[in-house]
């Protein structure tokens, strides 16, 4: 793992609660959120089950994002983007991001992953490389469209909307493929 804090650079804001009854804090993504479409045998590119609760007065939508800082790239890989959640929407069931956003709450939308792919990619960090932290984060957003098009990169969604954050709610899960 490398020593890069996803948040370094970005403002303090309070933080709220999310779960997962697919993965837990600090534990391991399971084989179905692992990449197939990256060659990880026993990927299925499944996004995990979210659940929050907390976020502050005055939230009026989310934005979920699932980033690997420990990627070789120098940038990181964001592997799943999901922006103008409706702040009435407290949950997202397993598979929600598949390539048809199908599970996805009216008027919510997922951004091309640093893949180029508007779904959910799997964890798929290079054999031998070592452990990788995924950060799952859960924006809770003082605006209701975040105003980006449809083709920005999650990078750009988290410039845009740097100065919208109320809080955010975070969990971090850890993939290792072997050499």
């Amino acid at each position: 793992m490398t020593t890069n804090d996803p948040f370094a650079r970005l403002p303090e804001v309070p933080r709220f609660s999310v779960t997962s009854t697919t993965v837990s804090d600090g534990g391991v993504w399971p084989a179905e959120q692992m990449s197939g479409l990256f060659g990880v045998p026993g990927g299925k590119d499944i996004s995990p089950q979210l659940s929050w609760s907390g976020a502050p007065e005055g939230t009026k939508s989310y934005a979920v994002t699932v980033y690997d800082p420990d990627a070789p790239t120098g940038s990181g890989f964001w592997h799943w983007a999901v922006a103008d959640i409706p702040a009435t929407v407290t949950q997202l069931a397993e598979g929600a991001g598949d390539e048809n956003g199908s599970g996805l709450p009216e008027d919510a939308w997922q951004l091309p992953n640093d893949a180029r792919a508007a779904r959910y990619i799997g964890a798929a960090p290079p054999a031998g490389h070592g452990r990788h932290r995924y950060v799952i984060v859960v924006h809770a957003l003082g605006t209701e469209r975040i105003g980006v098009a449809s083709e920005a990169t999650p990078a750009y969604l988290g410039f845009t909307m740097t100065s919208h954050i109320l809080a955010r709610a975070v969990l971090t899960v850890t993939a290792e493929i072997p050499a």
